[in-house]
């Protein structure tokens, strides 16, 4: 009953959202304001740009030929909003009272990554369909995103977290290591800090983040399911120095910026500030990060910019942890460099070009030790259980290493453009890691990070290879309605050897000036490679001997949508998508000889003998012997500007599943019905309140059959050698049978559902009317309620049995968490 009644609310605000899209339009006229004059320029070529809306308030206006414009506007503070085809949108706040008395210049930057398009006035531009652009504002004022784009992106159709607390994102029936990550042209390996809580980006230097959920440009691959594109901003040029500074739920930043001669710069640095208060009453290092950006950007009067950028992160922390349930000791010690150097050039009057250098560097080291009581693990002796404690330990070291080279160049040729390019990376991976003692029982995939069965005790892997591509893409108006965008990429995969060719399409036909209709189809590749996997939730040994022969994963996609301009600056998109997933990644299967030594440790009477694990273990030996398909309907309104209700509303239907081992079954992030609500009202020019509502669907899980007799290694040396070589039933010390929950074979893989998902958040916020201040109170999961990440099983005594009863508890959830933040600008 959840999802109607969530489709049914949705309907609800979809209506509230456009009855006060018409209601704006229908307010009396106000008295003429002061007005604002300015020009909008093409922040690389300086050149006017035309038909480009300026918007402050309710008022708006478009640029003529000469790229100026005259706006009514407000008295005092306003805030301009800038918009036009083929660039990132600009946000920027201005006094009224001080502009009237210059002309403004406003500078867009052109898009260089999933949406470029040369402007054709009355033409219908060939974006690519299933992309989404969120401003960095919202990123800073939705609810329950704690300045994190990944938490923002989630609120988004056809997107869904792995996990409530954290940032990994699963896209339209894609694993989390399938997302390509773009931060200026430059593939970035691990956006995430502190485990995905926070983001690598600062939105306080961000022009723009895009996510295309399919369909994306033929310049960037290697990925099946979707690109998050981050522009970053230029430093102030209007001004020798400003900044701001913040504090959220997570860290504490201050952005610094100015103008120099001949360009800009700007510099950030951001800390997480609770490890330093924890430090004060506590022996304890709690996880933490520390980062310092830099950008600086020169311009020359022949047309050509450099610009340099820099990204340095430390994270770490020391973590014990010691009571009668538990004792752990953990640590992470993770190391970010990234840096580039891009140069920029006109080509005379019709072409561009771009070259980037870049370097990144990712070095993580962490592990823990852990003893526990296992609550899923007991005799049904009555009190407390006296079953023995899990032991685990689990050290690991990653490193990925990426020198890359990218080229592009780009010419209008009258209303079509045509583009070309080239990258090559030089990629050095290591992972080493060791894992010894007790497994996960609960991991029913043998090859999961959580501990599964599967896994290897010790792995030294280090991999080195070369990959590159070239690309021919063209944008091609056909009459003042339709465009088309085709595109046409070659890899080569050092790793396989592979010589990958990628078709892509993608068009728009505009019927009327405020309807479009959008189509893609595609396909994509992505190589095998551990700078990918240890974003997923499954280790493959790419150096074991039976990798040989993996080849790079593929997925054909096609997508079609319809996106309708609603009164008072709302919007609404419908889009329907179908992927195909071909030779998909996956550990193999135990081999007969493996499994039959396995099965010979156990000594188990005739009687315990169901209680054996006979069924083949899933490995980390990789192979291609996976296939999939995800299909789905988005639909989303938005509402973004003008009046006092802003935000979004989505609704998604969708069905993921794969051919594994045999069988079909549903991929393991598969939500059939997701709703969102993200919405802010402005209560008055200084008061905002602000929520973000969500249902969905719960996620496939393995759920337990029952319940077997648990396993012990025999404390017997029968043979001599100093090891044990028996497993024996387990038993307490009274003699009672110790018993564990029997999760089954492969047939019984992701045929259970974890419960409905529910959370609103809510967040009020007050600003000074001249907006330099601003401060909120935040409350994360407002209704307290328990969502399920996972559920684990607990026994309990049965006094009426000879077996214990089999519970289960939810865990992986955000209690009721406020949080208060502050933000300044000078």
């Amino acid at each position: 009953m959840t999802v109607p009644c969530t489709a049914l609310g949705v309907l609800v605000t979809l209506i509230s959202l456009t009855a006060s899209c018409v209601a704006a339009q229908a307010a009396p006229a106000r008295q003429p304001p002061p007005h604002i004059a300015g020009i909008v320029l093409d922040a690389t070529t300086k050149a006017p740009v035309a038909g480009a809306t300026v918007a402050a308030g309710d008022h708006r206006v478009v640029t003529g030929d000469d790229g100026r414009f005259t706006l009514a506007a407000p008295g005092g503070p306003a805030t301009l909003e800038v918009a036009a085809d083929g660039y990132f949108p600009l946000t920027t706040p201005v006094n009224a009272a001080q502009a009237a008395a210059s002309d403004l210049e406003l500078r867009l930057a052109p898009r260089t990554g999933v949406t470029d398009a040369v402007v054709v006035r009355g033409a219908a531009i060939a974006e690519v369909p299933a992309t989404r652009s969120v401003e960095p504002v919202e990123v800073l004022r939705t609810a329950g995103a704690l300045d994190n784009v990944f938490r923002t992106l989630n609120t988004l159709p056809g997107v869904s977290a792995t996990i409530e607390i954290g940032g990994y994102l699963t896209v339209r029936g894609g694993a989390p290591d399938q997302n390509l990550t773009v931060l200026d042209g430059v593939e970035v390996h691990d956006p995430y800090r502190l485990y995905g809580l926070a983001s690598a980006f600062n939105p306080e230097t961000v022009q723009r983040f895009d996510l295309a959920t399919g369909g994306f440009s033929a310049k960037y691959g290697d990925r099946l399911s979707s690109m998050l594109t981050i522009e970053t901003r230029d430093g102030a040029e209007t001004r020798r120095m400003g900044g701001s500074a913040s504090m959220s739920a997570t860290d504490a930043n201050v952005v610094v910026e100015g103008s120099m001669p001949k360009g800009s710069w700007l510099l950030t640095g951001r800390r997480t500030y609770y490890d330093l208060v924890a430090d004060l009453v506590s022996d304890q290092s709690f996880p933490g990060f520390t980062d310092v950006q830099g950008k600086a950007s020169w311009q020359w009067p022949s047309s050509r910019t450099l610009t340099l950028f820099g990204l340095s992160s430390r994270q770490g922390g020391e973590v014990t942890l010691d009571d009668d349930e538990a004792n752990v000791s953990a640590y992470d010690d993770t190391d970010n460099d990234l840096g580039w150097a891009r140069l920029g050039t006109t080509l005379g009057q019709h072409g561009h070009a771009m070259v980037v250098a870049a370097f990144s560097d990712t070095r993580v080291l962490s592990g823990f030790d852990l003893s526990t009581t296992d609550d899923g693990r007991r005799s049904n002796a009555p009190g407390p259980s006296t079953s023995r404690r899990a032991e685990l330990t689990f050290d690991t070291q990653l490193r990925v290493r990426d020198l890359s080279l990218r080229q592009e160049t780009g010419w209008a040729i009258g209303r079509h453009t045509l583009g070309t390019g080239l990258e090559v990376h030089r990629l050095t991976t290591q992972l080493d890691f060791l894992l010894t003692g007790d497994r996960n029982p609960n991991a029913a995939n043998g090859s999961s990070l959580q501990g599964g069965a599967g896994l290897p005790e010790d792995l030294r892997s280090r991999l080195e290879q070369t990959r590159a591509a070239t690309w021919l893409e063209g944008t091609w108006t056909l009459g003042d309605r339709l465009s088309a965008r085709t595109g046409l990429r070659l890899d080569r995969v050092g790793l396989t050897g592979e010589t990958l060719l990628s078709p892509r399409l993608s068009a728009t036909w505009g019927p009327a000036a405020s309807t479009r209709v959008r189509a893609a189809a595609g396909l994509y590749t992505q190589s095998p490679g551990y700078e990918k996997l240890v974003q997923g939730d499954y280790l493959l040994d790419l150096s074991d001997a039976g990798a040989r022969g993996v080849r790079s994963q593929q997925a054909r996609l096609a997508s079609v949508g319809l996106e309708q301009d609603l009164p008072g600056s709302a919007s609404v998109r419908v889009e329907g998508y179908y992927k195909r997933f071909d030779d998909v990644l996956v550990g193999q299967l135990e081999t007969d000889a493996a499994r039959a030594a396995r099965l010979a440790r156990y000594d188990f009477p005739a009687a315990l003998a169901a209680s054996v694990p006979a069924t083949p273990l899933i490995t980390s030996v990789p192979g291609n012997d996976g296939r999939g398909r995800a299909y789905g309907l988005d639909v989303q309104v938005t509402r973004l500007t003008g009046g006092r209700i802003r935000g979004w509303a989505s609704y998604t239907w969708s069905k993921a599943d794969r051919d594994i081992y045999g069988r079909r079954y549903p991929f393991e992030y598969d939500r059939r019905h997701a709703a969102t609500v993200v919405s802010s009202y402005r209560l008055t020019r200084r008061w905002e309140l602000a929520a973000t509502a969500r249902v969905a669907s719960g996620f496939p899980r393995t759920a337990p059959l029952g319940l077997r007799v648990a396993g012990m290694e025999d404390v017997t040396d029968l043979d001599g050698d100093g090891t044990t070589d028996e497993i024996v039933p387990e038993r307490d010390g009274a003699g009672r049978l110790v018993y564990t929950a029997d999760f089954g074979g492969l047939d019984n893989l992701q045929r259970g559902r974890l419960p409905v998902f529910a959370r609103l958040d809510a967040r009020l916020t007050w600003r000074t009317a001249s907006g330099r201040w601003e401060a909120y109170g935040e409350v994360l999961n407002l209704l307290n309620r328990r969502n399920a990440g996972v559920l684990t099983p607990v026994l309990e005594h049965d006094p009426e049995g000879d077996q214990p009863r089999l519970t289960e508890r939810r865990d992986q959830w955000i209690p009721l968490l406020p949080t208060i933040g502050l933000r300044f600008r000078f």
